[in-house]
């Protein structure tokens, strides 16, 4: 063996070393009491546990973390950091989702790995574990990335709307890639912060085509809430009385053009009625797991809506503010966690490291919320709003 072939294997394996204790590695911040398959996953499958469930959902999205931070800091083979979080649990990347704009990696489509499954007696996939899963990642504050991740950051805070972005398209790809391949009810999408907000409108467009898949939603931001928006009702009347006033420029304003004209604007408040009750319709039979931590500002306004009131005994109860009214909604259903015990320090209280950890303390504290209900609005305006120009 030559001396230079001889220097290369040493220097990686030096740095593989090095890896091993390195912070983001598995084996030193990733779970602890998680078990990873075996063949006793087929007689008693750990994915029919929701924590077991959320933990590793977390995991995944902390891969997708680490394949940007990867190609950052040019981690290859051995080296990489990312394959450590998804092969434990028999899962392989099979493709990256790469933002066009500066190259970065914001997510990934993972499948299940048979082969590597086989190899630990594990002949079957184990019941309730998905064939496929999407993971996003949120925000990081890399030279590489930061300017990319704010902009989305800043489409969400100012718009509530991600379909701009070209990474809203390439996920909504990549899950109908995975839908057609293997069906809706084997997918899940799952994302952190920025992550989860982008899971969060890809999911409601999806089920407009009356597409349902699993979304579990970490941190998801909800800070747009307390700055003074409208309320659904007023800003579905704006855009309204705007698309109404583009309609009587166009047609003429003699008699009887004026009786043409209230005949157009009751077919198209009879058409948005009832596109609302469809999309509504469609719109409740998707039910998102959101977890969120009350220390955390960016996502505590998802459980604000969930007060303690008296009953008639004079015993505590939780109940949920009036919703805004939307045409044909009924409340809408979700499944939201909050973090009872864990981290206080919004540094942690918005990490994805707490939702892999087991001593973290979740408890579901409503079914519905007003922000959960105004989310779905605001997708419900947007579609209007193109259904009454054409678009």
């Amino acid at each position: 063996m030559s001396m230079a072939k001889q220097n290369e294997i040493e220097e990686k394996n030096e740095e593989k070393s090095q890896n091993s204790g390195h912070p983001d590695d598995f084996q030193v911040s990733g779970p602890r009491n998680l078990s990873t398959p075996n063949w006793r996953e087929i007689i008693r499958s750990s994915w029919k546990d929701e924590n077991y469930k959320r933990a590793v959902m977390a995991c995944f999205i902390q891969a997708a973390y680490l394949l940007e931070l990867d190609r950052q800091e040019k981690r290859e083979g051995d080296a990489a950091l990312a394959p450590k979080w998804w092969k434990p649990f028999k899962y392989k990347v099979v493709e990256e989702l790469v933002d066009e704009r500066d190259e970065s990696i914001f997510g990934a489509r993972l499948e299940w790995d048979r082969y590597a499954a086989f190899s630990d007696l594990l002949v079957v996939r184990p019941s309730k574990a998905p064939k496929a899963i999407i993971a996003l990642r949120g925000t990081l504050l890399r030279a590489a990335t930061i300017k990319r991740d704010i902009q989305d950051d800043l489409r969400i805070l100012t718009m509530e709307d991600l379909s701009g972005s070209c990474r809203f398209h390439k996920t909504l790809e990549a899950v109908r890639t995975a839908v057609k391949k293997y069906g809706s009810s084997e997918v899940c999408i799952a994302g952190h912060s920025l992550g989860a907000g982008l899971a969060l409108q890809v999911g409601k467009a999806l089920t407009v085509e009356g597409i349902f898949v699993e979304s579990h939603l970490f941190n998801p931001p909800s800070v747009s809430l307390p700055m003074g928006l409208r309320s659904i009702g007023d800003k579905f009347g704006l855009l309204w009385n705007a698309v109404k006033g583009m309609t009587r420029a166009i047609i003429p304003s003699k008699k009887k053009g004026n009786k043409e004209l209230a005949g157009l604007d009751k077919q198209l408040e009879e058409g948005a009625e009832e596109d609302s009750v469809n999309i509504c319709q469609q719109i409740q039979k998707w039910v998102p797991h959101l977890y969120v931590n009350n220390s955390d500002y960016i996502c505590c306004y998802y459980s604000d809506s969930c007060k303690k009131r008296k009953n008639c005994d004079g015993d505590e109860e939780k109940s949920m503010e009036a919703m805004p009214e939307v045409s044909g909604m009924e409340r809408v259903a979700a499944k939201l966690y909050v973090i009872s015990k864990g981290p206080m320090k919004f540094s942690e209280a918005h990490g994805i490291q707490q939702w892999w950890s087991y001593e973290s303390e979740l408890q579901m504290v409503l079914n519905g919320g007003k922000l959960i209900q105004q989310q779905l609005g605001s997708f419900i305006q947007r579609s209007h709003l193109k259904t009454a120009l054409g678009s």
